[in-house]
C-alpha cells in the first residue's frame, strides 16, 4: 500500500501513527467499518464516550487478532463525568466496553462540565444544557491520577483554546500529550498550532475535511473543502484525490490526522493521504486558509469556545 506509514513522538515518549480512524457518527456501522480500517493497515483508532463507539471499536479489535500494544486507542471523558470523582469511574467503564485495561491517550473532550449524573446531555426546565460547576482545571488533576495508575499511557484535551492549555500548564503537573482540534486546510491555525507544538503538546486534528461533513450547517453553502480546486490540482501531480492532499497537508504540519469513512474504498484511500507534498504545493495550500470554523457549539453548551482563536465568530 501506498502509504508512509508516518508516527509522531507524544511527549510521553510514546508514538503515535499519523493517520487516525475516527468513529463519530453512525454507531451502527462502527464495528464493519473498524474491521475494514484495521485490515486495511491502520493502527490508530480513535473514539469517544459521547460516541456510543467504544463496544463496536473493542469487539473490532477482538475480532481483528492484533496485538493490543500494536493498536494506539484514542477516547475522551465526556462532559458529564467532569467531577474529579467521577472520571476515573467514566474512564473505567470506557476501558470495560472497549476490552482493555488502559488507553494510549485519554482526551478531556470539551472545556466544559455538564451536570453530574447518568444523563448525557441534562437540560433545565427550560429545554437548555444544565452545567456543572466543576473547573476543567480539577477535571484535569483527577485526569492526572488516571495517567499515574497507568490506565491512560498518555492524557490531552480537545475544544481546547491556547488560553485553556495555559491555564492547565500554570496551575496542573501533566503537559498535555495532545490537543484534538477541528484543523483542515481551510481554517489552518499556524499561530495556535505553533504554540502548541512549542509547548511539546502533539496537534491532532478533527474534521480533516472540513465541511464534508453534513452536520456542520455552516459549510453547506458553499464547496466542499475536498474539492477545493488548489487541491484537487495538487492531488493530479501524485495521483491523489483533493481528501488526501488535505491529510498530506496535516501530517506535513506534525499532525495526526482523523478521517472518518465507513465505506471500504474511501477507508483505504484515506490510509493512503500519509504521503510527501513539495514545498511548493504546501505554500499554495497555505493560501487557501479561509480561517472558518464549522464547529462552534458555544450555543448549546453553556460555553464560549475558542476565544481569541482563528474562526471565532463573536
Amino acid at each position: 500500500m501506498a502509504t508512509l506509514n508516518t508516527k509522531f513522538k507524544l511527549n510521553t515518549g510514546a508514538e503515535i501513527p499519523a493517520v487516525g480512524f475516527g468513529t463519530w457518527q453512525d454507531k451502527e456501522a462502527q464495528e464493519d467499518a473498524v474491521s475494514e480500517a484495521l485490515n486495511a493497515g491502520y493502527t490508530h483508532i480513535d473514539t469517544a464516550r459521547i460516541y456510543g463507539t467504544e463496544p463496536a471499536v473493542g469487539a473490532a479489535i477482538k475480532k481483528s487478532g492484533i496485538p493490543r500494544s500494536k493498536i494506539f486507542i484514542t477516547t475522551k471523558l465526556w462532559n458529564n463525568a467532569h467531577h474529579p470523582d467521577d472520571v476515573e469511574p467514566a474512564l473505567d467503564a470506557s476501558l470495560k466496553d472497549l476490552g482493555t485495561d488502559y488507553v494510549d491517550l485519554y482526551l478531556m473532550h470539551w472545556p466544559v462540565a455538564f451536570a453530574r449524573g447518568e444523563d448525557s446531555f441534562p437540560k433545565d426546565s427550560n429545554g437548555k444544557i444544565k452545567n456543572g460547576d466543576t473547573d476543567f482545571v480539577d477535571t484535569w488533576k483527577a485526569m492526572e491520577k488516571a495517567f499515574k495508575k497507568g490506565k491512560a499511557k498518555a492524557i490531552g484535551v480537545s475544544n481546547f483554546s491556547r488560553k485553556e492549555v495555559e491555564r492547565l500548564l500554570k496551575e496542573t503537573e501533566v503537559v498535555p500529550a495532545a490537543i484534538q482540534n477541528e484543523l483542515h486546510p481551510y481554517l489552518q491555525q499556524r499561530e495556535a498550532c505553533e504554540w502548541f507544538r512549542g509547548k511539546g503538546i502533539h496537534v491532532q486534528q478533527y474534521s480533516p475535511f472540513g465541511n464534508q461533513n453534513a452536520i456542520y450547517s455552516k459549510g453547506q453553502n458553499m464547496g466542499k473543502l475536498i474539492e477545493d480546486p488548489t487541491l484537487v490540482e495538487i492531488g493530479k501531480a501524485y495521483n491523489k484525490n483533493g481528501a488526501q492532499v488535505a491529510l498530506a497537508w496535516g501530517i506535513a504540519q506534525g499532525h495526526s490526522v482523523l478521517p472518518k469513512s465507513k465505506t471500504p474504498s474511501r477507508i483505504k484511500d484515506n490510509l493512503e493521504g500519509d504521503f510527501e507534498l513539495s514545498k511548493e504545493d504546501l505554500e499554495k495550500i497555505k493560501g487557501i486558509d479561509k480561517r472558518l470554523r464549522f464547529n462552534d457549539p458555544s450555543t448549546n453548551m453553556g460555553m464560549n469556545f475558542y476565544i481569541g482563536e482563528d474562526g471565532k465568530v463573536e
